[in-house]
C-alpha cells in the first residue's frame, strides 16, 4: 500500500547563511527530522567563506571558490531558501520579518547573520567607503576596483588582523596587475595590539615589506569623497576606502526584545537566547557563559551542538552544552602565498604555512561541493508495460516544465465542441477566450504551476505574473482573479502560515496591476501547486496570435532559459547565482512591456511551456506565415547556455523538440525548445518601428529586450534559423 508523505508540523527557520548554519544544513541532509520544515533566510544565493577572503582579495581564489552555494545546499537538504534579509523578529506572533516578502513564521529559529564593519557614526563613511563585512558586497566592490587600470590608492580603517590581512592581499593583487599602489592602514590605537608581541612584530614587518603604510594612534574626523581627514590635521587620499575596524552587530538584533550585550544576542551554554525558541551562533552571538573574541573557528565548532539542540527543541529531546576552546590556531595570510601561524605563544611563517591554511580552507569548502545525493528507488517488478517510458529518464520538472506535451494537449482539445453561447469568442491558438457582456469586452484565462522552488511567496509571485501573461499579451487590463492552491500535508498551524504567505503575495502583485483577488479554492495534496483564473478588460479588439504581417519583426522582452536552469537546480548542477537570476526574471511583471507593445503589435503571445520555437510556430500558424529566428540575437539567462552545453534540459524538452527536424541540434538551438515559466512577451511589430520599440522597452527596465527574427511568407508555421 502506498505510504502518503508525512505531514510537516514544525517550522525551523535558520536566519543567515553563516558557517554554522551551512554545516547544520549539511548535517540535516544526511539525517532530516521527520515532520520538520526547514527554511534558510539569506540576502543572496551564496554565502562567502571568511577564511578565504584574503586569498580572494589577493587573487589566489575566484569568487566562485570563495562562496558557499546555498541554493545547491538547501536543495540537497530539502530546505526552502528565502532570498532576503531579516529585518526583525516579532516574538509575540512568532514571525520573522524580511525585506523581500511576507513575514515567515517559526517554532524554533537560529540566528547566524554575522557582523558588519559599517561605521554609521563616522561622517561620510556610508557615502564614500565600503565595510569589509558583510563580505558579499565588499568582494564585489573590490573585484571591480582591482580590475581597473592605472595607479591605485587604498585606505583600510582598522589595524587589527583583518586590516593587516586585507592590506597585504590588496598590495599583492595590485602588484600582480602592474598597478603602482599606495596602501594605508589607519587605527585609532596601536595596530595589532590583540596579538602577542612576536606575532604582531612579524606582521608589521611583512606589511612594511609590501609597502603598506601604518598610521596608528590617530582618529578620523570625516571622509569627504576620496579624502580621509585625520584628527591630527593630516589628510589621506584613497580611491578605495574600506572599514575593518572591529565587529558591529546589525541594529535590528537589539530591537527584537531579546537580551543583548553591546548589541550582540546573549546566549547561554546551550546557545539559546533569552527566548528558548531562538538560538544564536557565530559572530552575532555573545557567549555570556564563556566570552570569546569574534572568530570563525568558534562558529564551525558550534555547528554539531546547534544541530543537536535544534532537533532536540523540535522533538522534545535534551539539549547539549557548548564549551569553547581556550585558544585556537590563527593562520594569517601575508598577501603572497605565505602565511603566519600563531598558537600557544608560538609564531611561525612561510609558504608552508600558506599551504597548510589553503588545505584547511579547501577541505572546509569541499564538503559543500560534494553533497550526497539520494539515489532514485528501483522500479518494482513485475510492472505494467510502458511504465519506464511514462516515467521518463529524469524527474518531472515544475512550473511550465510539467505541462502536458503539445500533441497530447492538442488532440484532447480537438475533442471539445465549439462554444454554444454567442457571447463567447474562442481565440484560435490562444489559451483564453473573449467574453462580451453588454458591449464590454472581457478576456478570460487561467494558468496553474507545479512548484519548483521552496519559498511559497516566490512561487506565488511567479505563478501570478505567469498567469497575467495572457492578459498582458492581449493588451487587456487585469480585473479580477480567483486563486487555486494545493498545499502539501501540513499541520493546521503550518498550513495557515503557508497559505497566508501565498495570499498576501498574490494580492500584492494583483493590486499593483489594478486587479483584485476575489476568492478561490484550497485543497491538500502531495505537493504545492498554485493557479489563478483571471479576467481582464479590453477597450479595443484584443491582440491575438493572428494578424501578423509579412515582414514584421519579432521582439522578445525577456531572456530565455528558465526551464534548463530550474531543471539543473533540481539535480544540483546549476550555480546558485544563475538560479537566483532565473527567479528574478520569472518575477518581473510585464505590465509596462504590454503598454509599450500594444500600441503597435500586430500579434502577440506570452512565452510559456512550449518554448520559443513552439510559441513562434503558434503565432505563425495563426497568421499564415513562416518565421526566421536569429539565434545569436536571442537573449539568454546567465548560465543557460553552459547548462545546455552540458546536456541539461527540462523533462518537457523532448516533447517541445518534436516536429522541428529542420533546426540543427546545438547547445544554443536546444534552448529554443526550453519551456519557459513567467517568460517574456513575443510580439510581431512593423519592421520600421522595431528598433524604437526595443529601445523603449530597455528604458522601461526590460534590459534584455531584443529583435530576434522576422516573419515572412512561406509554409504557415515553419520556423527556421536564419
Amino acid at each position: 500500500m502506498h505510504q502518503p508523505p508525512l505531514p510537516l508540523s514544525q517550522d525551523l527557520v535558520l536566519i543567515g547563511g553563516g558557517h554554522t548554519h551551512a554545516l547544520v544544513l549539511r548535517k540535516w541532509l544526511m539525517k532530516p527530522l521527520p515532520g520538520a520544515r526547514v527554511t534558510l533566510i539569506n540576502p543572496g544565493p551564496t554565502a562567502p567563506y571568511s577564511g578565504m577572503l584574503p586569498g580572494f582579495v589577493a587573487g589566489h581564489y575566484t569568487r566562485d571558490q570563495l562562496d558557499i552555494d546555498l541554493v545547491r545546499l538547501a536543495t540537497a537538504a530539502n530546505a526552502r531558501l528565502v532570498i532576503g534579509s531579516a529585518t526583525g523578529i516579532d516574538l509575540a506572533s512568532g514571525l520573522i520579518h524580511i525585506d523581500t516578502g511576507p513575514p515567515i513564521g517559526f517554532d524554533v529559529a537560529a540566528v547566524d547573520v554575522g557582523i558588519t564593519s559599517d561605521m554609521p557614526s563616522l561622517p561620510g563613511f556610508a557615502e564614500h567607503a565600503v565595510p569589509a563585512k558583510p563580505l558579499g558586497p565588499f568582494a564585489a566592490r573590490w573585484d571591480a576596483f582591482r580590475n581597473e587600470d592605472g595607479p591605485a590608492s587604498v585606505a583600510i580603517i582598522g589595524g587589527g588582523v583583518a586590516g593587516a590581512e586585507l592590506s597585504m592581499a590588496m598590495a599583492h593583487a595590485l602588484r600582480q596587475r602592474n598597478r603602482p599602489a599606495t596602501i594605508h592602514v589607519i587605527d585609532a590605537s596601536k595596530a595589532l595590539s590583540a596579538l602577542p608581541a612576536k606575532s604582531a612584530g612579524a606582521l608589521r614587518d611583512a606589511m612594511k615589506a609590501q609597502g603598506v603604510v601604518i598610521h596608528e594612534n590617530v582618529g578620523i574626523t570625516q571622509i569627504d569623497g576620496h579624502d580621509i581627514h585625520l584628527d591630527d590635521g593630516r589628510t589621506i587620499t584613497a580611491a578605495f576606502i574600506t572599514g575593518a575596524a572591529g565587529a558591529r552587530p546589525y541594529p535590528w538584533l537589539a530591537e527584537t526584545g531579546l537580551d543583548t550585550h553591546d548589541g550582540f544576542l546573549t546566549v547561554n551554554d546551550r546557545l539559546q537566547t533569552s527566548d528558548p525558541r531562538l538560538f544564536a551562533v557565530g559572530d552575532c552571538a555573545h557567549m555570556a557563559h564563556d566570552p570569546r573574541p569574534k572568530a570563525g573557528v568558534y562558529a564551525v565548532r558550534q555547528a554539531p551542538v546547534l544541530h543537536n539542540n535544534l532537533i532536540a527543541s523540535l522533538s522534545g529531546g535534551p539539549l547539549k552544552r557548548y564549551a569553547p576552546q581556550k585558544d585556537y590556531l590563527k593562520l594569517i595570510s601575508l598577501g603572497e602565498k605565505s602565511a603566519l601561524g600563531d598558537r600557544f605563544g608560538l609564531t611561525f611563517t612561510g609558504p608552508w604555512v600558506w599551504t597548510w591554511k589553503d588545505r584547511i580552507d579547501r577541505t572546509f569548502m569541499d564538503q559543500f561541493e560534494t553533497l550526497p545525493k539520494m539515489a532514485r528507488p528501483p522500479l518494482p517488478y513485475p510492472r505494467a508495460k510502458g511504465l519506464r517510458e511514462a516515467l521518463g529518464p529524469k524527474p518531472l520538472c515544475g512550473g511550465c516544465g510539467a505541462k502536458v506535451g503539445r500533441n497530447a494537449l492538442s488532440n484532447a482539445l480537438a475533442t471539445l465542441a465549439p462554444p454554444q453561447r454567442a457571447d463567447i469568442t474562442p481565440l484560435p491558438g490562444d489559451d483564453a477566450a473573449l467574453l462580451t457582456t453588454g458591449g464590454t469586452k472581457q478576456v478570460f484565462t487561467t494558468d496553474h504551476l507545479r512548484s519548483f522552488w521552496g519559498d511559497p511567496a516566490v512561487m506565488a509571485r511567479i505563478a501570478t505574473h505567469h498567469a497575467l501573461g495572457d492578459i498582458w499579451a492581449m493588451g487587456a487590463e487585469p480585473q479580477a482573479a480567483t486563486l487555486s492552491v494545493t498545499l502539501p500535508r501540513l499541520s493546521e498551524t503550518l498550513a495557515e502560515r503557508t497559505l497566508t504567505e501565498i495570499l498576501n503575495t498574490v494580492e500584492a502583485v494583483l493590486r499593483d496591476t489594478g486587479a483584485d483577488l476575489v476568492g478561490g479554492h484550497s485543497t491538500i495534496g502531495d505537493e504545492l501547486t498554485i493557479g489563478l483564473a483571471l479576467t481582464g478588460l479590453c477597450d479595443h479588439e484584443p491582440i491575438t496570435l493572428a494578424g501578423a504581417q509579412d515582414g514584421a519583426a519579432l521582439i522578445l522582452t525577456k531572456p530565455i532559459g528558465t526551464g534548463v536552469i530550474m531543471a539543473a537546480a533540481m539535480s544540483g548542477q546549476a550555480r546558485g547565482a544563475d538560479v537566483a537570476g532565473a527567479l528574478d526574471a520569472m518575477q518581473q511583471g510585464q505590465r509596462s512591456a504590454s503598454f509599450i507593445l500594444r500600441r503597435c503589435a500586430q500579434a502577440m503571445t506570452d512565452l510559456t511551456g512550449f518554448g520559443l520555437a513552439g510559441h513562434t510556430q503558434n503565432l505563425c500558424h495563426a497568421s499564415g506565415l513562416a518565421a526566421s529566428l536569429t539565434l545569436d540575437a536571442i537573449p539568454l539567462l546567465a548560465g543557460a547556455r553552459d547548462l545546455s552545453d552540458s546536456g541539461a534540459h527540462s523533462s518537457l524538452y523532448a516533447n517541445n523538440r518534436a516536429g522541428f527536424s529542420n533546426i540543427p541540434e546545438t547547445p544554443q538551438s536546444r534552448l529554443l525548445f526550453d519551456p519557459q515559466t513567467g517568460g517574456g512577451l513575443l510580439a510581431a511589430v512593423p519592421k520600421d518601428d522595431a528598433k524604437a520599440v526595443v529601445q523603449e522597452l530597455q528604458q522601461a527596465g526590460y534590459s534584455d529586450a531584443a529583435i530576434i527574427g522576422h516573419l515572412h511568407s512561406g509554409t504557415p508555421g515553419q520556423v527556421s534559423i536564419a
